[in-house]
């Protein structure tokens, strides 16, 4: 085999990357013998910002309007359509998406995202997406009034289902 994946000689990576061929060539995994399992992700992602400009998404007083409101339906639709951004994975069948706010001190937003669905693959990258986009429109939507905000700590919290069973980040409890 020629070829690195990083240090890693492509044959050693092959049987540890589920989105490589024997050749080294990225594929799509095939799940069709996978059994139906109810999947669920949670993820978050955290804004710092000024403290003048937390307190004008929260009084619902941004120049553009109601930042949080306009930020969880462009995270739902996201989580939707995470197929269409992220090459390889699946498209899925989500029976739920979540979006929530959590303001915390000193200009800090948490966004927490959940999605779930009964698949064959995992809803992680679609929980990520949610948060990552939500993100990005509270910077849209406020970015005249701060242009100096900061999207932090973009990551998954828990995800549950499938063979692999569940996983919690150290310090998150299960929810």
């Amino acid at each position: 085999m020629n070829g690195l994946i990083g240090d890693t000689p492509i044959s050693k990576a092959n049987s540890e990357l589920s989105h490589i061929d024997a050749q080294g060539r990225a594929r799509m995994v095939d799940v069709g013998s996978k059994d139906i399992t109810r999947r669920e992700a949670t993820a978050e992602a955290t804004i710092k910002m000024k403290a003048e400009t937390l307190e004008l998404i929260v009084s619902c007083n941004a120049p553009k309007g109601d930042v949080l409101a306009v930020a969880r339906i462009a995270g739902i639709q996201a989580a939707k359509r995470t197929h269409e951004l992220i090459p390889l994975c699946h498209a899925l069948a989500l029976s739920s998406v979540q979006v929530d706010f959590v303001p915390l001190g000193n200009g800090r937003l948490r966004i927490e995202t959940r999605a779930r669905c009964d698949g064959k693959t995992g809803v992680e990258m679609e929980a990520l997406t949610a948060a990552s986009v939500a993100a990005l429109t509270v910077y849209d939507m406020v970015k005249a009034v701060d242009r100096g905000m900061t999207i932090q700590q973009i990551r998954l919290t828990q995800k549950s289902g499938g063979k692999s069973g569940t996983w919690v980040r150290k310090g998150k409890s299960k929810t």
